[in-house]
């Protein structure tokens, strides 16, 4: 995609060759700063601490962190550890260990001195597959919102309007994304898509990170508060919901950022379709019950303090609680497969439901 004018992915080798380099989103909307990993160290840090998010863009770090850990030292012990630390620092986003687990694969067998390139080879195959992955989310998607605009048309509406809970955009990905990269296929074919952006407390990463790289594109969106979507389905504001996910299990159980399980509540409850867009590799095959996933629990000054710009510009964070409030911080919840209508894969349109995913992905399940 492109920040004002100018084509980016979310991670790239640096001009050195060896060093990666990534967006930091935690300091966007309010600046567009990328940041140089040069060790494992600096990868693990990107990820636990947010710089980069969202389950491929996670993935695609790691594949990179282990690339780097064996550049640094190329040995048994070492690609076991770097595999081992990089797996602890988020513990929901399956893609993760997926990355890790084919790195280690790969590295295991080959004699130290071809690790390092191996690596880095391996690294950058994840990266394309994974452009290429969320774009034919896009086109598999982009039906489903056309579908819904020639609906919209022929009720006298000029738009057709998506609801959409976090950032599971270009950012979250290394390019395209997964829920946005229907509406970014439809709004570049003409169709009038608008946005509802959730504004996803308590990180903001759609205030902050999908209201900005929609604004980018040109996308016309609306950034409202979490709890205003359910009023907004009731008003017939909404034609169809999309949201990403970090972890889906075999039997169609999503388990996404936090508020995602409500929307879909109440998209059933008001007839709205609502579809979670995923590559296959956010698949956990080796579950099948939501209840099964591990939420990953977060700190609570991500709860009591926000950060924004004062009038006059300057980036300040402020705390919005009461001193000692006890604070619980989950970051993610599971929606049952009951409530989506449907997964739009790199493969097409499943059912959530073993069986529907079975018939797009038949080698994972023989």
């Amino acid at each position: 995609m492109k920040v004002d004018g100018k084509p980016f992915r979310t991670i790239w080798p640096a001009d050195d060759g060896w060093a990666v380099e990534i967006i930091d989103q935690t300091k966007l909307p309010f600046a567009f700063v990328t940041v140089r990993m040069e060790s494992l160290g600096d990868a693990a840090h990107a990820i636990r601490d947010m710089e980069v998010r969202g389950a491929p863009l996670i993935g695609a770090t790691a594949a990179y962190g282990m690339a780097l850990a064996m550049h640094g030292d190329p040995s048994d012990e070492n690609l076991k550890g770097a595999g081992e630390a990089l797996i602890q620092t988020r513990p929901t986003a399956v893609n993760l260990r997926w990355a890790v687990d084919d790195l280690t694969a790969l590295l295991s067998p080959l004699s130290p001195n071809a690790r390092a390139g191996a690596a880095y080879k391996r690294a950058q195959e994840i990266c394309d597959e994974d452009v290429e992955i969320c774009s034919a989310i896009g086109d598999h998607g982009k039906p489903l919102i056309e579908a819904a605009w020639n609906k919209r048309q022929q009720q006298g509406a000029d738009r057709v309007s998506v609801l959409t809970h976090c950032n599971a955009g270009w950012l979250a990905t290394v390019d395209w994304g997964t829920a946005l990269a229907p509406i970014y296929k439809a709004h570049d074919a003409g169709i009038p898509v608008h946005v509802w952006v959730d504004e996803t407390r308590p990180r903001n990463q759609g205030a902050s990170l999908t209201a900005w790289e929609l604004g980018q594109h040109g996308v016309p969106a609306t950034v409202i508060v979490d709890n205003a979507g359910g009023h907004l389905m009731q008003q017939g504001e909404v034609d169809l919901c999309i949201t990403g996910t970090d972890r889906t299990t075999r039997a169609g159980d999503v388990c996404n950022k936090i508020g995602t399980y409500l929307k879909a509540l109440a998209a059933d409850d008001n007839n709205i379709p609502f579809y979670v867009a995923l590559p296959g590799p956010t698949i956990d095959w080796t579950l099948e019950a939501g209840s099964d996933i591990p939420i990953e629990e977060r700190g609570s000054e991500e709860v009591v303090r926000i950060t924004g710009t004062t009038s006059k510009g300057n980036i300040e964070t402020v705390t919005i609680t009461p001193e000692g409030t006890a604070v619980a911080n989950p970051a993610f919840d599971v929606t049952p497969a009951r409530l989506v209508t449907g997964l739009i894969t790199e493969r097409g349109v499943a059912e959530a439901s073993k069986e529907g995913l079975a018939r797009l992905y038949p080698e994972k399940t023989s």
